[in-house]
């Protein structure tokens, strides 16, 4: 036990711990079906339902943003301070603006993978290993 502290420390700091962990792996859960879930047979080209519920003209984007809403309020509820949280929010109105473009927008929808963005942002914030290392300006 650290000097200074007491036995109930500890404990929340696990119980903290658990449910970083169980929220972590339910955005890793909502990325690999909205960006990875599926691929192009014969490629490494890989997709999810958000390139798949893209086609469908009005309402397939405004779907799957609503979905990734959801992991950006898992972030919040997580601590990832303001900073991430806008850089999410960019990139989920950044992929339903131009996810809405038709054709162009469905391919646009296969290469961008904000949620896979996302999730590299909230990984990068909690420090933990296998991150991709934030790019350079």
């Amino acid at each position: 036990m650290r000097s200074g502290s007491s036995p109930g420390d500890d404990r929340s700091s696990g119980v903290r711990a658990v449910a970083r962990d169980r929220g972590l792996a339910e955005i890793e859960f909502i990325t690999r079906l909205l960006d990875d879930r599926f691929r192009v047979p014969g490629t490494s080209i890989r997709f999810g339902l958000d390139g798949l519920l893209g086609l469908v003209p009005g309402i397939g984007d405004g779907a799957t943003a609503l979905v990734s809403l959801y992991v950006v309020y898992r972030a919040w509820s997580m601590g990832a301070p303001t900073g991430v949280l806008g850089r999410m929010l960019f990139n989920i109105l950044l992929d339903s603006t131009v996810g809405s473009v038709p054709v162009l927008g469905d391919v646009f929808d296969v290469a961008f993978k904000s949620n896979r963005r996302n999730l590299e942002l909230l990984r990068r914030h909690l420090d933990i290993p296998g991150a991709a290392p934030a790019p350079r300006r």
